[in-house]
């Protein structure tokens, strides 16, 4: 790995770190990514897709992850209607249903292929509703949180040239005057 692309994962490694401490996700909950590395290699969304990049970004989140004991959610692309790869057991854990597409750099993304490749048992899947979320580029991951989502500024601005945004959710509040709020859940 050459000293940009190791700079590059720590970056993500750091980011994701910080996000998870910051969300206090349990073990067994879903950390949604969308990552464009052409944004990372400071190109257009879309125009520069590097699987070496994808590789550096991707096992820096996916350590840190698993040092946490979080399913790792990776968001392709628009050419796959913005489908989500994961493991397995994390799909048949919470009910998603499974659909066919095997990612590609030019189809679903570096990333996303960087995550098929990567994990035991690959899924791809067409909804989530993931606990928090890391947007590396600009790639909006919203339509994967839960209802409530609450911005999370970490340090870590960038990833390599992308601008990297994240976010927790939280449960809804419902009722009324009346209604009294667990603060543990806010």
């Amino acid at each position: 790995m050459t000293e940009e692309m190791k700079i590059i994962s720590e970056e993500a490694y750091g980011a994701a770190k910080e996000l998870l401490k910051a969300a206090g996700l349990n073990q067994g909950e879903i950390l949604v990514v969308g990552c464009s590395t052409s944004e990372v290699a400071g190109a257009g969304i879309g125009t520069f897709s590097s699987p070496e990049l994808a590789e550096a970004v991707f096992g820096g989140i996916y350590q840190a992850v698993r040092e946490a004991g979080v399913y790792l959610a990776a968001q392709c692309c628009e050419h796959l209607n913005r489908v989500l790869i994961l493991e397995k057991e994390a799909a048949q854990r919470y009910g998603y249903e499974i659909v066919n597409v095997i990612p590609k750099p030019k189809a679903g993304g570096s990333f996303a292929t960087a995550a098929y490749e990567a994990f035991a048992q690959p899924a791809a899947v067409e909804h989530i509703k993931a606990h928090a979320g890391i947007d590396i580029g600009d790639t909006l991951i919203g339509m994967h949180l839960k209802d409530v989502a609450v911005p999370v500024r970490i340090h870590t601005g960038q990833i390599g040239d992308a601008h990297v945004v994240c976010a927790r959710t939280r449960p809804k509040f419902v009722g009324g005057v009346r209604a009294e709020y667990d603060e543990n859940a806010l």
